[in-house]
């Protein structure tokens, strides 16, 4: 044989392999010390990659290569599809409590609270016209009809039938409660654009807290005005809480959006939908933070974060 030397030892047939012949590393016999990497790249490549559907813009249930693949986890049912009502609180929560946006501890309302209520409402305007209602069907769900989409059960006459005209126009919401599929047409990632509209509005409403305390002047009793963090130590620690009080839930929600926005990109939709959804939340997210500081009246009216 080439490429074994067969022996007979008490009747017993065993072959000796070859100095040429390789073994092809496995689980178990890889070095402890083997590279990371390495082992990564062989876990990969063992394993079959699971099939993605269109239609569904998701993998298929039994064969979903991560629990954050199924539709029904727990963070998409109860955090993603609810996400502007986690936004919207986290951000109520900053708005009120942190002491950067005036007196906390009640419903005081100031100019910089205003002001973060105007650019809130802005934001939700967006929101509800790209994914709940624009003078009727979404806007999204209006770019995928526009495109040549429509609701799979449309394809027949009992379909069309089983829809009311109104119905039958343009929503996604119809087609999926009549047993549909939308089919067809581009239709923009609302995961994308809710996770990333969401999270950015809360970026840039808490970074200047974040980024670091405003510094304060004040007045010794021997009369000479010097720059200090606090006055009084009781206060250094009341405010300190009041901080953490008003930021804690907005860095929850924000870290847990850019959690979901990750599996968003690793297991639904396709990377076209994917980045218009994003395209779409950043021009939402510019005309409110970023068009201001080029037009003096609009700054007045919906002001800017910390200023």
């Amino acid at each position: 044989m080439d490429s074994s030397t067969v022996h007979r030892r008490n009747g017993t047939q065993t072959h000796k392999e070859s100095e040429s012949y390789t073994p092809v590393p496995t689980a178990r016999n890889l070095p402890i010390n083997s590279p990371p990497r390495f082992t990564l790249l062989l876990s990969r490549t063992s394993r079959p990659s699971s099939p993605y559907s269109a239609a569904s813009q998701s993998h298929p249930s039994h064969l979903a290569p991560s629990y954050f693949a199924l539709k029904r986890n727990v963070f998409n049912r109860f955090f993603v599809k609810i996400g502007w009502f986690w936004t919207t609180l986290a951000f109520v929560m900053f708005l009120f409590l942190h002491p950067s946006t005036g007196p906390s501890g009640g419903l005081v309302l100031n100019r910089k609270r205003v002001q973060g209520l105007i650019r809130w409402g802005l934001m939700t305007f967006w929101w509800a016209a790209l994914t709940q209602w624009f003078f009727g069907p979404p806007i999204i769900d209006r770019g995928f009809t526009y495109t040549g989409g429509q609701c799979e059960l449309l394809r027949t006459e009992e379909g069309r039938d089983s829809m009311s005209d109104k119905r039958e126009l343009f929503t996604a919401a119809a087609c999926k409660l009549a047993g549909g599929q939308w089919k067809g047409g581009h239709d923009i990632s609302g995961h994308v654009f809710l996770l990333v509209l969401g999270s950015a509005f809360l970026w840039m409403e808490i970074l200047p807290a974040v980024a670091g305390r405003e510094t304060r002047m004040i007045k010794r009793k021997e009369g000479d005005v010097i720059t200090a963090d606090r006055e009084a130590e009781g206060e250094k620690e009341r405010e300190e809480k009041e901080e953490i009080q008003g930021l804690s839930v907005p860095l929850v929600v924000a870290g847990l959006s850019w959690w979901m926005l990750l599996m968003t990109a690793a297991y639904f939709h396709t990377w076209f939908e994917k980045f218009t959804g994003l395209v779409v939340a950043f021009v939402a997210i510019g005309s409110v933070y970023f068009l201001p500081r080029a037009i003096p009246s609009m700054r007045e009216v919906i002001g800017m974060p910390g200023v």
